[in-house]
């Protein structure tokens, strides 16, 4: 009989996050050693992270870095992905993504090309992430990086579920001038998602394609010819005012907009990023 007890199952888990079945054939096959047991995940674990890659990402985290950069500010926001919400909790996955955010950082990475070429413990982050899968049984990934630059740059991290690390980030970049209302438009924009800045920022082509649907929707519903203009051109408003930050309706004062309370400052807001894990 095996060397362990139910104690030892669960602090194996704990310390890797891999599965029951998986934890119980380690300590079978190292008599109940702990450190060896995790060795021996390590290196299956390894060996089996291409069989991983077919399975589902969506749970896992996001994690903000904030830095001095010449005058002004740089902030680094990057998304985690695991499996499990299991692992995603794990202290092993949390202080992965901790290593992960900092080479990302140290190496001015600003896509996830870069992000995951950057060096990392002597290996390059997707060494480190593959290495790490290994240990807690699931595919992982790092999803998304994004920078944002400016003289003031504020983060705003969301939790959706209290025992979890966080599952939405925001990162906005201000003027000096728009610096004290920064963080209500970083949480703002965790609410209300939006994505683009200003109307300048929606690319021609989404902007087309939204005109083609207003127009044909409005057709299909019977309106009158001579009035088409005028209704698509409400509908595309409508569009802007849910998809630009800048002309959404405030979240602290849906009154007036995002825009509005910018301007009252005398400030500008020049950019944002913003993720939810697996969205």
């Amino acid at each position: 009989m095996a060397n362990y007890t139910v104690a030892d199952i669960q602090t194996l888990r704990e310390r890797t996050g891999a599965g029951m079945l998986d934890v119980k054939k380690a300590l079978d096959e190292t008599d109940g050693d702990l450190d060896k047991a995790v060795d021996v995940l390590r290196i299956k674990g390894l060996k089996g992270v291409s069989k991983r890659e077919g399975r589902s990402a969506s749970e896992g985290l996001v994690i903000t870095h904030i830095g001095a950069v010449g005058d002004g500010q740089v902030g680094t926001l990057i998304e985690l992905n695991s499996e499990t919400d299991f692992v995603a909790k794990n202290d092993k996955f949390v202080a992965l993504a901790q290593s992960v955010l900092g080479a990302v950082v140290a190496a001015d990475a600003a896509d996830l090309d870069a992000a995951l070429t950057a060096p990392l413990e002597g290996k390059t982050v997707k060494e480190v992430i593959d290495e790490n899968a290994g240990v807690l049984g699931e595919k992982v990934i790092l999803r998304r990086v994004a920078r944002v630059a400016a003289p003031v740059v504020v983060d705003y991290l969301h939790k959706t579920n209290k025992d979890l690390p966080a599952q939405v980030g925001v990162l906005v970049g201000s003027d000096a001038k728009a610096a004290d209302v920064a963080r209500d438009v970083a949480m703002h924009i965790a609410a209300y998602s939006p994505l683009y800045l200003t109307r300048d920022e929606v690319p021609a082509d989404v902007v087309d394609n939204e005109r083609r649907v207003a127009e044909e929707t409005s057709r299909n519903e019977g309106k009158p010819e001579a009035a088409l203009p005028k209704i698509i051109e409400g509908r595309m408003n409508g569009f802007f005012k849910e998809n630009v930050l800048v002309e959404q309706a405030f979240a602290k004062d849906p009154k007036t907009t995002v825009g509005k309370v910018v301007e009252a400052t005398g400030g500008a807001v020049v950019g944002f990023a913003r993720f939810r894990v697996g969205a």
